[in-house]
């Protein structure tokens, strides 16, 4: 168990830039993970920290050793890759005790550590089975359990799950989480699930087109995003934007109006907020209420009615939003497409955001986050 440090790290290939000046800092025994929309350059960066991609600059520490110049088998690092990689002629224990055979480990230490993964793993009853005899959920098991012997300093896992159906899914990662916490390993994982990011981070790391756009805990970056991409990129469904304009600005919070004239204030910061700028507001779609219990209402034409039983998501057609606005409600509602609806918003849930997507601080305390230690690391 060891961290991983990434300062001022770059790659581009000929004159394309892949990953942009990247600083990170994972400590030991974190569960990190890197999201962010396919070619934002998230595998690129983990194929970097492995050594089997070149860092055009920058610098890279495993631990206190730089690492730039280091074989990627010399590095203490294990990956699990996408693809499952197993020998399809091998049963399962030769597929697992593979590498430790090559680094010709003693035969008493590869039965000792391929049982006790299996063990963790619960492959034991598998061993002897080839790898056409086994589901998916239990061949990607085998890849980490591949990984696992080889007793690694830190695990890299490059989208494990996207070939499981959308059940396995959601049994893997709860395993994978449990795994982690109870071996207590630095682990990087790389998705563009946010849902995935979210229930299994202890941090996340969003990149953007190679940069990172933020790093936090999933709910600092749920309740409090940077910028409008975060604040897009975090949540199911996404957050909904609409068009407004500033009418009063104070240091500690700002009044907006919106397209139907309705105005009220938010509680952000106002200090580089102007009176008569056009900004966007945000707010996401279960934090929009009924009408009658809100700050201020908006009206749209309903497009869409998803009811799924335990809640309802319609999405709406209003003028000045950048698409349709999404309302999600906890329960079954009786509503028909075609006609008007009318939602509300309340104004201690909202965001704030500038032309260029820079997002004014939110100054309302979500339960749940540390507000004056996510302040004191920013």
């Amino acid at each position: 168990m060891t961290s991983v440090t990434l300062k001022n790290v770059c790659k581009a290939y000929d004159k394309l830039l892949i990953s942009k000046n990247v600083d990170l800092e994972i400590k030991e025994g974190e569960l990190v993970v890197f999201v962010g929309p396919s070619g934002c350059g998230k595998s690129t960066l983990l194929r970097c920290i492995a050594g089997l991609e070149e860092i055009t600059s920058g610098d890279l520490y495993i631990g206190e050793e730089r690492m730039n110049d280091v074989e990627p088998s010399k590095r203490g690092v294990g990956m699990v890759f996408q693809s499952y990689a197993l020998y399809p002629h091998l049963n399962l224990y030769d597929n697992m005790s593979f590498g430790l055979k090559l680094a010709k480990a003693k035969k008493s230490e590869i039965d000792t550590r391929v049982h006790h993964v299996a063990d963790i793993l619960q492959l034991t009853h598998l061993l002897e089975r080839q790898p056409k005899a086994l589901s998916g959920g239990q061949r990607q098991r085998v890849a980490i359990g591949r990984t696992l012997v080889s007793q690694p300093n830190v695990f890299l896992l490059d989208e494990p799950l996207s070939n499981l159906d959308a059940a396995l899914r959601v049994n893997m990662r709860s395993e994978i989480t449990k795994l982690q916490r109870k071996l207590g390993c630095t682990m990087i994982y790389v998705t563009h699930d946010q849902v995935e990011a979210m229930t299994m981070a202890d941090k996340i790391v969003v990149l953007d087109a190679g940069s990172v756009s933020q790093v936090g805990r999933p709910l600092e970056l749920y309740h409090y995003p940077i910028n409008r991409f975060v604040a897009g990129f975090i949540g199911s469904p996404k957050m909904n934007f609409m068009s407004v304009s500033i009418e009063d600005t104070e240091d500690e919070r700002v009044k907006v109006k919106l397209a139907n004239n309705e105005s009220f204030w938010i509680s952000v910061e106002g200090k580089t907020v102007n009176i008569g700028d056009r900004m966007s507001l945000g707010i996401r779609p279960e934090h929009l209420l009924n009408a009658e219990q809100a700050d201020a209402t908006i009206e749209g034409k309903v497009q869409i009615v998803e009811k799924l039983g335990n809640e309802t998501q319609i999405y709406m057609n209003l003028a000045s939003a950048d698409a349709d606005v999404i309302y999600r409600a906890a329960d079954t509602l009786d509503v028909e497409v075609g006609q008007k609806y009318n939602v509300g918003l309340t104004a201690h849930r909202c965001h704030l955001f500038h032309r260029d997507g820079i997002a004014c601080r939110r100054l309302h305390r979500e339960s749940g986050v540390d507000y004056d230690a996510m302040i004191a690391e920013k």
